[in-house]
């Protein structure tokens, strides 16, 4: 069966660790539950009411800082863990876990200058915590809080709103259900005015978790005596009351030390005329046992929950190390084959992106659907078709010996001029899905949650992927230029065939059907009027005309040619092949080279190893609360 020391010294093991996981990573809310189901003493006092001397007390050393005025101003979480006879006494802290610190009077200087360090060398408090860990033979497994006493008044240097700061920041550990409150309030003063009191009465207002503790028993005016407090007659509270007797400011001016205060302590309880009969249920060692007995038990009552709450921690934990991912390995076989792995992981992200499983791949949809109409809409057609443009086209093209009927030379002259204008969408379709597909490669990289922590594989991987686009990108501009050359290659015969018909039928309306002059005299002015309209406005419009029916043509055509060839050579290409170039070099490299794409970041290995260090410490919790929980 768990002894009562191990088990408050597994609740103390469980909250150091609860210090530092914030810091991280992880769901902050499940650790701030887990220390708040874990139960702490809370010493509360008024300032110079002993606070100070009866944490001393119970430690057995002469630790904290000492002064006049507020001299506590952040709270101190104090942490004692029992050891064996003959082992050496040291301390912890907890932003300096790797110094140990046998010499008590160094304890002392680091809590002030820490304090200094957040507050600055003012009078101005903090509630962010410092963690002491003392490790003794001499005292018992306990967590202790100090927090700063409580005022009236501020003294010079702090603002006036201290007096509620520290009053908030007391009140926000000792409202807590799984707080025990140590009450110190000085002998020598009214009970009725204590200011721990009357704090706890508001918190605590059956007493059922406040223990009182009296100060300064033996500074009491001759003739007075305090057995009525300690008897529980003038303020009753359900746990008991106990009486200190510290060292005077003499005895500390004398360099006594803490064994001897106590033993000084026993012999006063024992030989006082006041408080013999109550010797064995006072001073700072009987507390001490007290407090640890209590709550020795109150942890017991509170497994279950703190079962639940380390095991939730715990599945925190290890989702987050999932994410960070493990450790790298360091032979070359097992460094490529994680390579290959986080490059899979990228590519299936990226895929999910082009096939509609994350969004982005609509984009591409979205050129073809929008911008490339809209760019071919917006072609100067009606400039390069005007009257002027085609007469002069058609002109240059006939030479010395102007056309007979339809002008062949003309048409294709402007018909080749009006399709260079589509190679400018086509080449603009082809960046437009390349900038798309280099998006996605980018937020690709950035979801893959494996890759985050390889800042060298993530370069390469993007410099690899981006080349492979540009080569995408040139064979898918080859392509579509192709197609539009290919359309001022070869014209569509049945275009130009219909023309000499629709000529014919303009100078020959329903006579002679070959328009033969000779045959049918009426049909000499017929050729004649044609003759003549060859010359006319009304002429150049109709080729003008008849050469925008077969550009709107082609950029149907070509409207839905273009997409196939950027699909084809850029975003099919990018689906399957992505990444082979990058495959082929890799497997080239040496130990070293793939060595130096997993070089992780420094500060993420050292969070993999703190967050590695507490999981393993809460199974060891769990297993030790449950073989606590199975003993009961």
């Amino acid at each position: 069966m768990a002894t009562m020391e191990s088990l408050i010294g597994l609740v103390n093991r469980i909250q150091r660790a609860c210090t530092s996981l914030g810091d991280y990573g992880g769901d902050h809310q499940a650790f701030s539950s887990l220390w708040d189901a874990l139960p702490s003493v809370a010493v509360v006092g008024g300032q110079s009411s002993g606070k100070s001397s009866v944490l001393e007390s119970i430690v057995g050393r002469d630790f904290l800082p000492r002064g006049s005025g507020i001299v506590t101003r952040r709270p101190l979480v104090l942490q004692l863990q029992h050891i064996e006879q003959g082992q050496e006494e040291y301390a912890e802290f907890g932003h300096l876990q790797q110094r140990r610190f046998t010499d008590f009077s160094l304890v002392r200087k680091e809590i002030q200058d820490e304090t200094d360090r957040v507050t600055g060398k003012t009078k101005q408090i903090s509630p962010v915590p410092i963690h002491l860990s003392i490790y003794s033979p001499y005292v018992v497994n306990l967590t202790l809080i100090d927090l700063p006493g409580l005022t009236k008044v501020a003294v010079e240097g702090q603002p006036d709103s201290v007096v509620e700061e520290i009053e908030n920041m007391v009140r926000s550990y000792v409202e807590k259900p799984n707080c025990i409150i140590l009450a110190i309030s000085p002998a020598n003063q009214d009970i009725a005015t204590s200011d721990a009191i009357k704090l706890s009465r508001e918190v605590d207002p059956s007493g059922e978790r406040t223990f009182g503790v009296l100060t300064k028993l033996d500074l009491m005016d001759k003739g007075t005596n305090a057995r009525e407090v300690l008897e529980g007659r003038s303020y009753r509270l359900q746990l008991p009351w106990v009486g200190i007797v510290n060292r005077s400011q003499a005895d500390i001016n004398k360099h006594v030390d803490m064994m001897s205060a106590r033993r000084n302590e026993r012999e006063y309880f024992a030989t006082s005329p006041d408080y013999s009969h109550l010797a064995s249920r006072m001073g700072s060692e009987y507390l001490a046992k007290l407090l640890s007995g209590h709550l020795e038990s109150v942890i017991r009552a509170r497994i279950p929950s703190i079962t639940s709450l380390i095991n939730k921690s715990i599945d925190e934990l290890e989702s987050e190390l999932d994410h960070l991912g493990r450790p790298v390995a360091v032979d070359a076989g097992a460094q490529l084959y994680t390579i290959l792995e986080l490059c899979r992981a990228f590519d299936k992200i990226f895929k999910e992106h082009l096939d509609g499983g994350r969004p982005g791949g609509d984009r591409i949809y979205g050129v073809f659907d929008n911008q490339l109409p809209a760019a071919l809409k917006k072609l100067p057609f009606d400039r390069y078709l005007s009257l002027q443009n085609v007469k002069r086209i058609v002109s240059e093209a006939d030479g010395y010996q102007p056309h007979l009927i339809a002008p062949e030379q003309g048409y294709k002259r402007l018909i080749e001029g009006s399709l260079n204008y589509f190679r400018g969408p086509a080449e603009a379709t082809v960046d437009a899905v390349h900038f798309v597909l280099k998006e996605l490669v980018r937020k690709s990289i950035g979801e893959c949650q494996e890759l985050r922590r390889f800042p060298s594989l993530q370069s390469t991987i993007a410099a690899a992927t981006n080349q492979a686009l540009e080569r995408f990108r040139e064979e898918g501009k080859k392509t579509a230029i192709r197609l539009v050359d290919m359309e001022a290659s070869y014209l569509t015969v049945e275009f130009f065939r219909r023309l000499p018909e629709e000529v014919e039928r303009a100078g020959n309306p329903g006579g002679n059907p070959r328009g033969n002059p000779r045959e049918n005299p009426r049909d000499s002015s017929a050729a004649e009027a044609v003759a003549i309209d060859r010359y006319s406005d009304g002429h150049f419009r109709r080729i003008g005309s008849n050469v925008s029916s077969y550009v709107n043509m082609v950029s149907d055509n070509l409207k839905n040619t273009i997409p196939k060839a950027a699909v084809h050579c850029q975003v099919k290409e990018a689906k399957q092949n992505l990444l082979s170039y990058f495959y082929t070099q890799i497997g080239k490299r040496e130990g070293k080279q793939l060595g130096d794409l997993l070089d992780e970041d420094p500060t993420l290995m050292e969070k993999r190893q703190q967050m590695a260090k507490r999981l393993e410490l809460y199974k060891k919790a769990r297993d030790e609360v449950d073989s606590v929980s199975w003993a009961r």
